[in-house]
């Protein structure tokens, strides 16, 4: 059994010569959230299909099968052929009810996706990006990653390549990642959205005209 979904990946950099994987996860402050993956590479010719068949990244059901557990609600599963550039494109997009138990996907075997509480009211956000054996005569720099993260808080240390607000990015090619790589991101956790006080005090007031109202009917 193959060891992790990129490993998969970049056994198909083999035929097509390149591969590009885009992640967009969006975690919310109760650590569910929403992912899309998006994964293209050159299209593969006849004597390839079979191959790549059976490995299932570009086959709709089989993809099906890898997201299709609980705690997944997929949205969205679409494979298409872009003829402009001749390349294959697969697209999964999910929401999750808690992000550390992605790791219970076949797609993130390995991949050790964490958000743990830290110090002083902060929590930290990693994953791993398993490594892979290269030196097989091909362009590693042909392969690239890209991870997208949405962090639910004010980030205050980071590694990725790039922030924006509460998004991070980080991007690779095969040498970059090397013997593995870990991303991660220590933030403080936006306040939950509290009920205004105005609600309670309208709620009470409401409820002490019914319970007047309703005494009033049983006396008369």
């Amino acid at each position: 059994m193959l060891k992790n979904f990129l490993t998969i990946l970049i056994l198909s950099v083999f035929l097509s010569g390149c591969l590009n994987y885009t992640q967009i996860t969006t975690i919310r402050t109760d650590d569910s959230g929403k992912m899309f993956i998006h994964y293209w590479m050159n299209s593969f010719t006849k004597n390839d299909s079979a191959f790549i068949n059976q490995l299932g990244i570009f086959n709709k059901d089989s993809l099906k099968s890898q997201f299709s557990k609980s705690f997944v609600d997929i949205k969205n599963i679409e494979i298409y052929h872009d003829y402009n550039d001749s390349t294959i494109h697969a697209q999964i997009e999910f929401y999750f009810t808690k992000f550390d138990s992605l790791n219970l996907l076949r797609p993130f075997k390995n991949n050790e996706l964490s958000i743990k509480d830290g110090p002083e009211g902060t929590k930290i956000f990693s994953q791993f990006i398993p490594p892979f054996a290269t030196g097989f005569g091909f362009d590693t720099k042909s392969f690239r990653v890209k991870y997208v993260y949405y962090l639910p808080g004010e980030i205050i240390k980071h590694n990725a390549k790039s922030r924006s607000n509460n998004k991070l990015v980080w991007e690779y090619n095969l040498d970059e990642i090397g013997t593995g790589k870990t991303i991660r991101a220590t933030y403080i956790p936006f306040k939950l959205k509290e009920t205004p006080l105005a609600i309670y005090i309208l709620s009470l007031i409401v409820l002490l005209i019914v319970l007047f109202y309703l005494f009033k009917k049983r006396k008369a």
